[in-house]
């Protein structure tokens, strides 16, 4: 199975992928389902089913693929130590282009760091800065944004304006082109350096009953130009729909 891209990756780090937080009770179970474009070349578009678990304490929280501990909680601060699994990548084998056959497998990794967010009448403010732990490519992403939620009854709308900056290693990894993949493939050798990919978001969440809620959630990813640029990637945008149901114990 090919492997969600950078607008997923985005989407995980803010956790905008689960149930919208309005939502979020102290244990819910849901299922739903994520599409996402491939922003590598060859590679086709592909929708997911999504399994969903929200758990949130006083001091724990799990959300989609991670969870963290509160160092500070209350209520209008949030700063915490995270983790999570980064799925960005993809297998050769995938992608319909003979060249990027020839190339190595980008594999996903586990990320490890600290987020805050801070909750206003004026908005929220998110942010989060972690690492790779596992060595792949030994890089960084930060990723920020401001969001406004939209409360009418039982619906809320949250549109939101972010980005998240890539470090170098972490380009290098997923987007460059090292002189032996190049050899092989035919690709020139591309070696980036770090960027700033911004992205537009919209999720919203309906209260269906006591138990049970629907939600949704869409990105657009304006891919920096050290993404684009490389000779593996053939968009300079990425795109991610996802929506389900929840139901809250």
């Amino acid at each position: 199975m090919k492997k969600p891209q950078l607008c997923v990756l985005a989407a995980l780090i803010s956790g905008a992928v689960v149930l919208p937080s309005a939502y979020a009770a102290d244990v819910s179970l849901g299922l739903g389902a994520v599409g996402s474009t491939s922003v590598y070349r060859g590679v086709d578009n592909d929708v997911y089913p999504l399994p969903v678990l929200n758990y949130e304490s006083d001091s724990f929280y799990f959300r989609g693929l991670g969870g963290g501990y509160y160092l500070w909680n209350d209520g209008v601060n949030r700063f915490s130590l995270t983790a999570y699994y980064l799925p960005l990548g993809f297998k050769p084998g995938d992608s319909d282009d003979q060249r990027m056959k020839q190339l190595n497998k980008r594999r996903g990794t586990l990320m490890a760091g600290a987020a805050y967010r801070h909750t206003a009448d004026w908005g929220e403010i998110r942010t989060v800065l972690a690492g790779d732990t596992l060595d792949y490519s030994n890089g960084f992403a930060w990723d920020t944004a401001y969001l406004y939620r939209f409360s009418m009854g039982d619906l809320s709308i949250t549109p939101g304006i972010g980005a998240t900056w890539f470090s170098e290693n972490m380009n290098q990894y997923y987007y460059g082109v090292s002189a032996q993949e190049s050899s092989r493939s035919g690709f020139n050798q591309y070696s980036p350096g770090d960027g700033w990919a911004p992205y537009l978001e919209l999720s919203a969440g309906y209260q269906i009953n006591e138990s049970w809620s629907a939600w949704a959630v869409g990105r657009y990813t304006r891919l920096s130009d050290e993404m684009k640029d490389s000779p593996i990637v053939d968009s300079n945008h990425s795109i991610l729909m996802s929506a389900g149901v929840s139901y809250r114990f």
